[in-house]
């Protein structure tokens, strides 16, 4: 496909207030959802695993890092699938095996065999994230765009939120076990609305599959200025997000605050910010730009970060918010720009989007407890800080290079 051919295609694609935008977005909306439902609800009953099983935190901890770990490895696989056989597809089959699997898994009859289908359900996981965003880039109309990948990430915001919460909730009155198959459901419930209503692919042309092409298209991404500081965007921004919401709790449990367990959890709620802000970055970016929305996006989730350094739990809450809604909206506006750079093998760059976005959760979200051993809250704050002016240097650059590009 020539790029004046890829052009007059997103030009024809669908528009806000089309039936077809609206199917396209609410099942991209339900795709995110099945898909951070399933990731994320073991970390909810993750001291039960450790009763249940007699194994330490960081065992019962691997039902989690394993699904995201082997999730991250496969995402690449995926997408290089989607270029051959079609987005909708891969993401039908990728959806319905991860539904499958999690009815399966709360019925382990070991810590081992559960920790295997955990890994297993990553695999099957990743076609969805790997395929949507470039699925989106080919069917939407460019100027509607930003708006429609917002509905995605706040799909995926609401969905790793709601696979806490359902988990949590549902251990109030049951076990474990159906604790997990409740997720497993609304995962299967939000699969069954995706299957359903996404629109078949207009503009889809098949790839030819291979190692050699594949490396081709990876290496012709990484070749790009431009796609590369997107992708360091996502390992830097993701990996301050992490590492933010891996040591709030030992803020929130220690003086001066003392907050019990349950009420320090409660934090998650603040993903709700970016639920909003994920949307409306968006549309912001089809409006104003990628470059000013990303930058605007950066500042708002550095200035909440400062304002978690106070004692004052009112001021510190109001921090968490800011910072979570910035980081979501840069994550949005990233992603959909990620889209428009790559004019062929979109698939690719999205999927190495995600490999360095979920990189960036793994190592330096790890480096954080090093950060917070160190010099407590106020070393941690200056760690993502560190992350956070790094990654407004990248999108400065990236701004510059996108509009050469257009010239």
């Amino acid at each position: 496909m020539t790029t004046t051919e890829g052009c007059t295609q997103r030009a024809a694609g669908y528009r806000r207030g089309d039936a077809g935008y609206r199917r396209i977005t609410t099942a991209l909306f339900a795709a995110g959802m099945t898909t951070f439902v399933a990731m994320y609800c073991a970390q909810a009953v993750l001291p039960s695993l450790t009763d249940e099983f007699n194994v330490s935190p960081a065992v019962s901890a691997l039902s989690v890092s394993a699904t995201t770990g082997l999730l991250a490895l496969a995402i690449i696989p995926a997408s290089a699938l989607s270029e051959r056989f079609g987005r909708t597809r891969v993401m039908t089959v990728s959806a319905v095996a991860s539904a499958v699997i999690g009815l399966i898994l709360p019925w382990s009859p070991s810590m081992g065999v559960l920790i295997v289908l955990r890994a297993l359900q990553g695999i099957a996981l990743a076609g969805v994230p790997a395929t949507a965003m470039a699925y989106l880039a080919e069917e939407v109309h460019r100027g509607h765009l930003g708006a429609a990948m917002g509905r995605y990430i706040a799909g995926t915001t609401i969905g790793g939120l709601a696979g806490r919460l359902v988990a949590s909730f549902s251990l109030e009155a049951t076990t474990w076990r159906w604790a997990l198959e409740i997720a497993a459901l609304v995962a299967l419930g939000f699969t069954v609305v995706f299957v359903r209503l996404a629109p078949a692919s207009r503009h889809f042309e098949p790839q030819p599959v291979g190692i050699r092409t594949t490396s081709r298209a990876l290496g012709e991404h990484l070749r790009t200025p431009a796609l590369l500081g997107l992708f360091a965007t996502a390992f830097l921004l993701m990996g301050g997000f992490v590492s933010v919401y891996n040591m709030l709790g030992f803020r929130l449990l220690a003086e001066p605050f003392n907050l019990s367990e349950a009420v320090a959890g409660s934090v998650f709620l603040m993903y709700l910010s970016g639920t909003v802000s994920s949307t409306l970055a968006g549309r912001l970016a089809d409006r104003f730009g990628r470059a000013r929305t990303l930058l605007t996006a950066e500042v708002v989730s550095a200035v909440g970060l400062l304002l978690t350094l106070p004692n004052n739990l009112p001021l510190l809450l109001v921090g968490v918010f800011c910072f979570t809604a910035g980081f979501f909206a840069a994550h949005a506006t990233a992603s959909g720009w990620v889209g428009l750079l790559a004019r062929e093998h979109r698939a690719e760059a999205s999927s190495l989007y995600l490999f360095a976005y979920y990189v960036g959760s793994s190592v330096l979200g790890a480096v954080s407890g090093l950060a917070y051993a160190a010099g407590g809250w106020n070393a941690s704050v200056a760690y993502v800080g560190a992350l956070l002016l790094v990654g407004l240097a990248v999108a400065v650059v990236v701004a510059r290079l996108a509009r050469r590009s257009m010239r």
